[in-house]
């Protein structure tokens, strides 16, 4: 009787891998919303500051905006204001505005 039991116990057990697959199913939805789009956000990122060029306006990730004066390889140096100019890191530029300037949000 112990052993119809056994075997009836086993034959109804599912494969071990099913108990895995919640937690590759959360895995692929963690890449899917947020290191994916993260990882393209970051790349955006590098090719605008890698096409960065003098007259160009920047923000800096401290808040500063200013024209591009000069560009090498890691600097760029920024004029904030008329005679007043300060090098900055590349990789600290946290936008580039259009020329145009941003749209208010009404419009």
């Amino acid at each position: 009787m112990m052993n119809l039991l056994a075997a009836a116990a086993s034959a109804d057990a599912p494969p071990a891998w099913v108990s895995f697959l919640p937690i590759v199913g959360m895995i692929a939805i963690f890449w899917f919303l947020i290191i994916r789009p993260q990882m393209r956000q970051q790349k955006q990122h590098r090719e605008k500051v890698a096409g960065m060029k003098k007259g160009d306006q920047v923000v800096t990730a401290g808040g500063l905006v200013g024209k591009v004066v000069k560009v090498d390889e890691h600097y760029a140096d920024i004029e904030i204001a008329q005679g007043v100019k300060v090098k900055a890191v590349k990789s600290t530029i946290g936008d580039i505005i259009p020329p145009g300037g941003t749209p208010a949000a009404n419009d």
